[in-house]
């Protein structure tokens, strides 16, 4: 079967608005990828930015925490420090006179340690005779939780760890250089002994 000279030509004209379709189909999402790219490209440079402001934010914190360690670190430091001149103010003045609220006491001992069946503690002064002992918690500045922890911690765990002391007559005090009122009465109350510094000697307030 042949094709005539007008079919052949309706065919290729067919064809040529058949690959202009094409082409222009081809143009226009030449250009989408284009749109496409500039977006993208957009979205980077923002995320670029996003981890730079990232990168400076963390560089901020990393500061600020290492100010923050310093500062916690030094106040520690202060804070210790203060601890182990009260400490030892009131060790050097119950030495030079082993007698607290009347009674008299053979020797003394600073920060007492001992771990027995699993418990540990440490104890700042005690004072010992033959029949009775007297356990001090020293704070340069005393707040409810130590006279918790005296009550509700150390003095229990005193009898697990030196079970050698367990029929003595026991005594507690809570010696500071700073002390409020309120604290204070609830020392007395609980037959807390309270000590405080008054210039270079001991107040001993009992209940």
């Amino acid at each position: 079967m042949s094709i005539t000279d007008q079919e052949l030509r309706d065919l290729v004209a067919g064809l040529a608005v058949s690959q202009a379709k094409t082409d222009a189909q081809m143009l226009k999402t030449d250009a989408q990828l284009a749109k496409t790219d500039a977006q993208l490209a957009k979205t980077d440079a923002q995320l670029a930015e996003t981890d730079a402001q990232l990168a400076e934010t963390a560089a901020q914190i990393l500061k600020t925490s290492t100010k923050v360690d310093r500062v916690a670190e030094m106040y520690g430091g202060v804070s210790n420090n203060q601890g182990d001149v009260a400490e030892e103010f009131f060790f050097n003045s119950l030495k030079a006179n082993l007698t607290l609220n009347g009674i008299k006491f053979d020797h003394i001992n600073k920060n007492m340690t001992r771990c027995n069946n699993g418990s540990e503690g440490e104890y700042d002064i005690v004072l010992i005779n033959g029949k009775e002992i007297f356990i001090i918690e020293v704070k340069y500045k005393a707040h409810q939780a130590d006279l918790d922890r005296l009550l509700n911690q150390k003095a229990p765990t005193f009898d697990i760890l030196y079970p050698e002391y367990q029929n003595y007559i026991k005594h507690l005090g809570l010696a500071s250089f700073s002390i409020n009122d309120v604290l204070k009465r609830r020392a007395l109350e609980k037959h807390v002994t309270v000590l405080q510094r008054k210039g270079e000697l001991i107040e001993s307030i009992a209940a």
